[in-house]
């Protein structure tokens, strides 16, 4: 099978972070996401990755985050059957043929026009999904979206990469486009945001992550029309079974001590 010669930097790269983590766990006798599409995606891409040092817990903490994504998303697409799903920031994520939606379902998969030349050459063309180059701080990708239909919107590992005002305006953009809907996505506290700065894969990178939530009522106040429906921020107990002893410490520690500095969170908007 040929590779793809590419060369991704800065918040582009951090697609590959996302990537081998899911190889990885796919990997794992006791896989929680079994994303075999990614460690197909992994062998065909000729960019050494192994300076970014994705370890297994990380691995496992992002295979977490990526399945309960998909889980909404599937509760969504059952409830709706006949929706458009966009999957703002995709990169190299495989949710569409993970998740495996019904012929009723359109699909957008948007992120920057390399990225999107780049998922062309790794994935097959899929029936009902279309591919949309563009940055998503950018008014022009959502225009030529059909707004006739309830959508679901997942956002994976892309919006603290983002500014708050940024972060403002494309969820905004979201809610006024579509009648009703979705968006999910993941984000990280003022502590945490600090904390990762110190992190190797993301620090191998040079990317920077700006947008912290410590509060989803935030969003609610800046962006109208959204309504808080879910709030995840304490860890699956099986999962954190599978981590290191260290890091199960320091999770328990922030979800049972440290409380106002607990790390992530993975939330649900209705619009």
């Amino acid at each position: 099978m040929q590779s793809e010669q590419i060369r991704l930097t800065g918040a582009r790269e951090t697609l590959l972070i996302t990537l081998q983590a899911k190889a990885a766990e796919n990997a794992m006798p006791d896989s929680l996401l079994r994303d075999r599409f990614a460690a197909d995606a992994l062998h065909r891409i000729d960019q050494d990755g192994r300076h970014l040092k994705v370890g297994q817990d990380m691995a496992i903490g992002i295979a977490l985050r990526a399945y309960m994504l998909d889980r909404w998303t599937e509760a969504f697409l059952q409830h709706c059957p006949e929706t458009t799903v966009v999957h703002l920031g995709c990169g190299l994520d495989s949710r569409i043929f993970r998740i495996n939606p019904g012929p009723g379902v359109r699909w957008f998969e948007v992120d920057f026009p390399d990225v999107i030349s780049l998922r062309q050459q790794i994935y097959p063309d899929r029936a009902g999904c279309t591919m949309v180059a563009g940055s998503i701080v950018q008014r022009g990708w959502i225009a030529n979206l059909p707004s006739d239909r309830p959508a679901m919107i997942v956002a994976e590992g892309v919006l603290p990469y983002l500014k708050e005002r940024q972060v403002s305006q494309v969820l905004r953009r979201i809610a006024g486009h579509f009648p009703s809907g979705e968006i999910a996505f993941d984000a990280y506290s003022s502590f945490a945001i600090r904390l990762l700065r110190f992190n190797p894969a993301i620090r191998a990178t040079g990317a920077c992550l700006h947008w912290a939530l410590d509060d989803p009522a935030e969003i609610e106040r800046r962006v109208s029309g959204l309504k808080l429906i879910e709030d995840r921020s304490d860890w699956d107990i099986g999962q954190m079974a599978r981590m290191s002893p260290p890091v199960q410490i320091a999770l328990q520690l922030f979800s049972m001590i440290l409380t106002p500095y607990r790390m992530g969170r993975l939330v649900r908007f209705r619009f």
